[in-house]
């Protein structure tokens, strides 16, 4: 038996065992923040698939920090068609499988990537790709009234039958920006406890409003790999500088933090990093395999010098054929304790289930060429363009015919 097969509990909570589909925006939701067709047939499949954990994609705790009029968005208004989604993924997971998946939903503010930019402070390598003005940045007055949001985005994810809420910072949002805002002045930037106060003061008013058995969790973005003072984690020669990221995961885990899923990088900045590609838009500066070697030694990092924390791996998708013997690998060399996929979840969906059975089937992996990424800098719906008919099509329509 493979130790992908193990069930483990962690924070009181029973995973079925640690295949874990990991978030991946579609911009697909209808106006309103619920789940449109598409949504509901991609977590359809993650039903099916067999995962222990379904860590839904990015949900916004408010409208101005939506990414895009598609993103996921519960509210009071919506939250019956939500209670209704979750009890049906629940129940198609459990006549499919025989399991009861737990579901997490991820709490997010897109920050410079909301539809009107959001930011920390005026950073010259994001800005590059898109200008922004003084005007954008964020006032202390404002930020202090997330947490409060995030606290009731939490309550109605209980209401709605999430098992857990992840309190995100990465990829370049709001909380992880201000990770690396050594020169905004005020409450939230210069000092290590001023850049993470926002993100602990959300923890922490979650995890004030939730049951004490309720799961919360963090995805975070242990390195930009941005040079310094740009970027969180790292040095002013862009290499991986993990003190602060020690620290803060240290605060995290004192505040109740028991799961951390790790993801390194900025998608919208240096997408080889956290995806790394066969192909893809540009000539990535570094081979696949540092960008993958990059994951091990971060996660076994974290793993090593905090035992007690558990950590969902990631980088996987990018191996095809070899894909679960390189997860039973992170998990055995101690790089991680449940194993994420993304684009090859929505590439080959039932890669897991089919892989229990015998029935694995390689070329269906994805095949890492970020098509699916295309589409949604295209501002489109997004999924896998290569194996899926629907966005094959969508991405020679809206993004082939452009280049």
């Amino acid at each position: 038996m493979s130790v992908l097969n193990d069930s483990v509990i962690i924070d009181g909570v029973t995973f079925a065992n640690r295949i874990v589909f990991q978030p991946m925006e579609g911009c697909d939701c209808n106006s309103d923040g619920t789940p449109s067709e598409l949504t509901v047939a991609k977590y359809v499949n993650a039903a099916k698939s067999g995962a222990g954990l379904i860590w839904m994609e990015a949900n916004a705790v408010c409208p101005e920090g939506r990414t895009n009029p598609g993103q996921m968005m519960l509210t009071k208004e919506n939250l019956q068609k939500f209670k209704s989604f979750v009890a049906d993924l629940k129940r198609i997971a459990k006549d499919e499988c025989g399991i009861n998946p737990v579901i997490i939903l991820q709490l997010t503010h897109s920050g410079r990537q909301s539809i009107v930019p959001m930011i920390a402070y005026r950073h010259p390598i994001y800005e590059e790709k898109r200008p922004v003005t003084d005007d954008n940045i964020v006032t202390d007055e404002y930020l202090k009234t997330l947490p409060e949001k995030y606290a009731a985005s939490a309550l109605l994810a209980i209401e709605a039958g999430f098992d857990g809420v992840d309190v995100k910072s990465c990829h370049g949002y709001l909380f992880q920006e201000l990770l690396s805002a050594f020169n905004r002045p005020g409450e939230y930037g210069g000092s290590f406890e001023n850049r993470i106060r926002l993100y602990i003061d959300s923890v922490k008013a979650v995890k004030a409003a939730v049951p004490a058995d309720y799961l919360v969790v963090s995805r975070l973005g242990a390195a930009d790999m941005v040079p310094k003072p740009y970027g969180f984690g790292t040095t002013e020669d862009n290499e991986l500088d993990l003190t602060e990221t020690d620290m803060l995961v240290e605060r995290l885990m004192a505040e109740g933090i028991k799961l951390i899923n790790i993801t390194i990088g900025n998608p919208y900045y240096n997408p080889h990093i956290n995806r790394p590609f066969r192909q893809g838009a540009y000539v990535a500066p570094e081979a696949p395999e540092v960008g993958l070697a990059r994951f091990i030694t971060v996660q076994k990092h974290l793993k090593d010098k905090f035992p007690a924390l558990s950590i969902v791996g990631s980088g996987l998708s990018y191996y095809r054929a070899d894909l679960m013997e390189r997860a039973e690998e992170m998990i055995s060399v101690g790089a991680a304790d449940l194993v994420g996929f993304g684009r090859g979840s929505i590439a080959y969906p039932m890669f897991y289930r089919d892989w229990k059975d015998g029935k694995f089937d390689a070329k269906k992996c994805c095949v890492s060429c970020s098509k699916c990424t295309a589409l949604m800098r295209a501002k489109c719906v997004s999924g896998c363009a290569v194996f899926n008919e629907y966005y094959r099509n969508l991405y020679k329509e809206k993004v082939a015919c452009q280049k």
